[in-house]
């Protein structure tokens, strides 16, 4: 019998948040296998990437919000096991796409491990934490997408593509941040977020933004798809709107940096970017 904590532990939920780099790269890989981007999508969404969170609320044991859970419950020894359970049939599922998507795979599944795990804890380092998890949710994930998802199982994926990708997230990971400073600091975890401060996680993620925004616009405008991308920017003004008022918000008084405006802004996020990147995939494919 599954417990509860255990389901509630592994975030299923959370995979929505990091859905949009899948229909960026779908949307960008030429001539599509079906049947292997459904596998893909089963493989991230519902085995790779609740894995990830379970393995890290089994080695955190958070007594305060986390990821989309404002009052998470202990976890057992049965979460860990499922994580394993849950990685096995990732990597099982991804020898039927191929070699490269099998050792990337493993390597995001490692990479998450160390950046959880007590004895390596790479979340206590705020650049490397944070360049881990920007290259493998953004880039890597990317590259697999589109790699994967393709007729010929292509290794030609765009450069640009990539660091757009890694970008987005990095502009993004932060602020998911900002609302567990002291947790982080009980913890001995010393984040990006905490590194920078509250005002500082603010405009470090207005720049990395920015240069995401410019890095997709050069990708796009490049490959003939310009009509695609201003269309794409519509749905990111709701973003933009939420996170300077909550900027100033926050500029005023520190208590504003909370869960409860945290989820807002990763929900808008997320619905908005992955309804930006489902468009441009229709825009593409239709």
């Amino acid at each position: 019998m599954i417990k509860s904590s255990t389901i509630q532990l592994l975030r299923f939920h959370f995979s929505f948040f990091l859905m949009p780099v899948y229909w960026f790269a779908l949307s960008q890989t030429p001539q599509i296998n079906t049947g292997h981007a459904i596998i893909i999508f089963i493989i991230l969404h519902l085995l790779v990437y609740p894995a990830s969170n379970g393995y890290n609320s089994f080695m955190d044991r958070d007594t305060g919000s986390v990821g989309g859970i404002k009052n998470p419950m202990q976890p057992t020894r049965q979460l860990f096991y499922i994580t394993i359970l849950l990685d096995a049939v990732a990597i099982g599922l991804s020898c039927i796409i191929s070699v490269y998507f099998v050792v990337g795979i493993i390597a995001y599944i490692l990479a998450s491990r160390a950046y959880s795990y007590r004895g390596i804890r790479l979340k206590k380092y705020p650049v490397i934490g944070y360049i881990t998890v920007v290259f493998f949710q953004g880039a890597v994930t990317f590259f697999l997408v589109l790699h994967g998802s393709s007729i010929d199982a292509t290794l030609t994926v765009p450069p640009f593509s990539m660091v757009a990708a890694s970008l987005l997230i990095g502009g993004f990971y932060p602020l998911t941040q900002i609302y567990q400073h002291e947790q982080d600091k009980a913890d001995g975890v010393n984040t990006l977020s905490l590194l920078l401060g509250y005002k500082g996680t603010f405009i470090f993620t207005a720049i990395v933004y920015f240069f995401a925004v410019i890095t997709l616009a050069y990708q796009l405008i490049s490959t003939h798809q310009q009509h695609p991308f201003f269309i794409i920017q519509i749905f990111f003004i709701p973003v933009l709107v939420y996170f300077f008022w909550w900027f100033k918000k926050v500029a005023v008084e520190h208590t504003a940096a909370n869960f409860v405006n945290t989820m807002r802004m990763t929900l808008l996020a997320s619905v908005c970017t992955n309804a930006a990147f489902i468009t441009l995939f229709l825009i593409k494919k239709l």
